[in-house]
């Protein structure tokens, strides 16, 4: 066996073992996430219950009129306006938290086939920012600016959340991994890491579309881009199926397409669009 062969070889052990290691990950993250649903159960219910008792407290001050000072009325009142946002405001991250956690309990249970009805605009910016968050966890210098447009008035699009969801995190990773590894090698001029995520309605379609400003994609990579297998990363931070797992997800499941331009060292740019019925 030649030494190409021999590299080759080794370079595939390695992927191997990389994806046995993402595949226990994700038995211990469906573990995780179960453990997680309960007490996120309990943050949006009693927050629920805080707001019914902030409801019937507000209810009591009106029924004692001006009996109270008017001082100490209004101080309550205060209090009591505040203490309704807050209550607001953790049961729509405790809800945010939930769906998140209950799309890794359907992608882990194997419902690969259920279409549901979503908020592609919430669903989106949610993973838009766990891939941000991701990235920033194993590294503390990564910084991005993130511009996102959402079209408020796109209706319920029926999806596999969970496959959706995943194919706006590889894009997302990729988007981010570019723009880190760039701003790594920038020395002179200044470099501001952005990346563009804009969701609308396209006449009867729905298109996503994520832009990066890194390292940009070469010809010869483009050829390849969706072969399985297939990366330009190190060993051991990519496996180099999330794009094929994308290009399958969009187009084969939800009857898609997907779309990529780029110039090197200056953009990259994705476009997804799937129809609204």
């Amino acid at each position: 066996m030649d030494d190409n062969s021999m590299r080759e070889l080794e370079r595939l052990r390695k992927q191997i073992s990389q994806q046995e290691k993402m595949a226990s990950l994700g038995l211990l993250s469906a573990g995780i996430a179960h453990e997680i649903q309960n007490p996120l159960n309990f943050v949006i219910n009693f927050s629920k219950l805080s707001c019914k008792l902030l409801q019937d407290m507000e209810d009591v001050l009106d029924e004692l009129e001006n009996k109270l000072p008017a001082d100490a009325d209004e101080e309550i009142r205060e209090i009591m306006d505040d203490l309704k946002s807050n209550m607001c405001k953790i049961e729509e991250n405790g809800n945010r938290a939930s769906n998140i956690v209950r799309g890794i309990l359907l992608y882990s249970r194997g419902k690969d086939d259920e279409y549901i009805p979503t908020d592609l605009c919430q669903l989106t910016k949610e993973y838009v920012w766990l891939s941000y968050h991701a990235v920033r966890a194993n590294n503390k210098s990564f910084n991005v600016a993130i511009i996102e447009e959402y079209d408020n008035t796109l209706p319920q699009v029926k999806v596999i959340p969970q496959d959706f969801s995943r194919a706006v995190l590889n894009l997302m990773n990729n988007a981010c991994y570019a723009v880190f590894s760039k701003s790594k090698g920038v020395t002179e001029s200044p470099y501001n890491p952005t990346i563009k995520v804009k969701l609308a309605k396209d006449g009867d379609r729905v298109r996503l579309v994520i832009e990066d400003n890194g390292l940009g994609i070469t010809k010869e990579v483009k050829e390849k881009l969706y072969t399985p297998f297939f990366t330009t990363k190190p060993v051991g931070e990519g496996t180099g199926l999330g794009l094929s797992i994308t290009k399958s997800i969009i187009e084969q499941k939800h009857n898609g397409t997907i779309e990529m331009e780029s110039e090197p060292n200056e953009f990259t740019r994705f476009t997804i669009t799937i129809p609204i019925q």
